[in-house]
Parts: C-alpha cells; sequence; structure tokens
C-alpha cells in the first residue's frame, strides 16, 4: 500500500478524494508452477492458453494511481479480493464501486471504516423506501440477508420511524449477537442518460450511497453523486494504462515462478504510481488536470531519461 497523491483537478468531491474499485487480469508463461498456483480461465476446449493471476487494486480517480492491491489466484474472485482491500479506506475517501462488488458483507465492511461509498447496486437487490428527500432520492435500509420475517419488518418500521438505528438500546433489532449492525441506512439516487446508445440506452442506473444528506457540509446533492460515480471510469483508464503501455499489449509476463511473478506484478504497479505521481505533480505546477497530460508520452520521455538515450 502506497500513500495517495497530491491534489489535482478531479480527484475530489467535496471532502472526499474519489476512489474505485476494479480488477485486471494478467497473463502468465505456461509453467506447471505458474499453473498450480494461479489457475486458468476455463476448462477443456475453452481453457486460456496461459495461466492468469487475478488483481484488484484501488485507485485515485484524479490521478489513475493504483494506492492498494491484491493479487491472487484466477479463481479468486474481485468480491474476494475486494473485501480484503476495504479495511484500508480512510474516513477522508469516497469509494466509487460498480455494481459486481455489492454484497451486505463488502457494504459493512467498508462502511465500517468511516469512507463514503458510492456503488451502483445490483438489478435484484431490494431498496425499500424508508424516506423521499427534497431533492428526489431516497433513503433505503439495507438488511442483513439472514434477517427475515418479522424482525425485519420490525426493522424497516423502526427505520421509517426515524429510530437511532446505531443504539442498541433503542433499536436492539439493529444488533446481532456479537453487537454488530444487521442494517444500514444508504441515500438511492436513480437517473439515466438520454443520450446513451447501444444496448445500455434507457437503461436505469441506481446508486447506493452513504452520503445521507442533499446539503450541508457531509452531503451532496444528486447530480454531484451521478458525476462522481461516473468519474469511476478513471480507474479502467490506469488499468489499461498498465496493461497496455507501460507492460505493452498482450504481452505475457516474463517469470516463470510464482514467487517473482508476484514481484512483477507487484513492480508494474509500484512503476505506474511513480509515473502517475510525476503526472499529477506536473499538472498541479500548470493548473491542469492530469487527464490532459498524456501517459504515453510522459512514458516515453522518463524511459529516455532513464536510458539516458
Amino acid at each position: 500500500e502506497v500513500t495517495a497523491l497530491g491534489t489535482a483537478r478531479g480527484a475530489f468531491l467535496r471532502r472526499w478524494r474519489l476512489l474505485g474499485i476494479d480488477g485486471f487480469e494478467v497473463d502468465l508463461p505456461d509453467t506447471k508452477e505458474n499453473a498450480a498456483e494461479f489457475g486458468y480461465s476455463g476448462s477443456g476446449d475453452n481453457r486460456s492458453a496461459f495461466p492468469k493471476a487475478r488483481v484488484v487494486a484501488l485507485a485515485e480517480c484524479g490521478t489513475h494511481a493504483f494506492l492498494a492491491a491484491e493479487v491472487d489466484a484466477y479463481a479468486v474472485g474481485e468480491k474476494t479480493l475486494g473485501q480484503r482491500l476495504y479495511p484500508r479506506l480512510r474516513g477522508d475517501e469516497l469509494l466509487t464501486a460498480d455494481r459486481g462488488f455489492y454484497s451486505w458483507q463488502a457494504w459493512d465492511t467498508a462502511t465500517a471504516t468511516g469512507a463514503a461509498l458510492l456503488w451502483r447496486a445490483p438489478t435484484q437487490l431490494d431498496l425499500p423506501v424508508v424516506r423521499v428527500l427534497s431533492d428526489g432520492t431516497y433513503h433505503t435500509a439495507l438488511i442483513k440477508p439472514s434477517i427475515r420475517g418479522a424482525r425485519r419488518e420490525r426493522l424497516l418500521a423502526a427505520a421509517r420511524a426515524g429510530q437511532d438505528l446505531s443504539d442498541i438500546n433503542t433499536v436492539p433489532d439493529a444488533f446481532d449477537e456479537r453487537g454488530l449492525p444487521v442494517i444500514h441506512l444508504a441515500r438511492v439516487v436513480e437517473y439515466d442518460v438520454p443520450d446513451r446508445v447501444g444496448n445500455s440506452t434507457g437503461e436505469l442506473i441506481v446508486l447506493l450511497s452513504t452520503i445521507l444528506d442533499p446539503a450541508g457540509g457531509d452531503g451532496a446533492r444528486a447530480d454531484e453523486l451521478a458525476a462522481a460515480y461516473h468519474e469511476r471510469w478513471e480507474h479502467e483508464t490506469g488499468n489499461d494504462q498498465l496493461k497496455t503501455h507501460l507492460r505493452g499489449p498482450g504481452r505475457v509476463l516474463r517469470l516463470r515462478l510464482p514467487d517473482l511473478v508476484h514481484q512483477e506484478i507487484w513492480a508494474y504497479l509500484i512503476v505506474h504510481h511513480a509515473i502517475s505521481a510525476l503526472t499529477a505533480k506536473a499538472s498541479a505546477a500548470a493548473d491542469l488536470d492530469p487527464d490532459s497530460i498524456s501517459f504515453t508520452q510522459a512514458l516515453r520521455l522518463i524511459r529516455r531519461t532513464a536510458t539516458g538515450t
């Protein structure tokens, strides 16, 4: 894990530093050691040509810099690796995530850090209306899936009555036998993108956020949240910078033993962070958005400087 970079345009929503979480795969040399450690995608005739490692990382949306990552076998899913990353979040950060990362456990773990969350909701997730806000967004109750029946109804009633769900004495149903919460309030923002084309035309986008108020020092408007969520795609840009430009398109890693594979992947992540730090510093000095500086050109300049050519 490395430290966050300095301030940059597009790096914040109000007081929160915007982060994204996403994953990518890496092709490895086809050795028996790598196959045993990392495995392949698919099986039989559809098996991949090379073993694959899976990487899930936290990255700054404003600078594309990777801040923390988990590396594991291909069979270890993104949700599992994400669960290892959430405890590293900080109270001044806002984590954006696609709907594939949502689960009760993930939301509960990430919320406990004090960081703000802005995640897309899975289409099948039940989002009961607790309170409609003045801007058309609404509060919902995210309840642990194992809580059902009468207890679930009592929790919904307590939420709609405005009771303090963080007080075990007031709403004992809101906690399990270990004293851990089984319900969280979240704010729902719904919108579509009018000029979108293709299969997603007219699709309703549903966001969940821990930012419950539309205004105030700890609030944010619905349009701000929608714009902040779409900054999540900057993480995809960081993935592309590492995989296509820094490593090379379609290139298989060099090292043939699992321990060395881990070292090589971490080397790429660290070098990408160093390049992001340089471009962030240069953009700040010129009062520019880091997106206006070409990663490819920066990489070429750094390579020429490092090799003396």
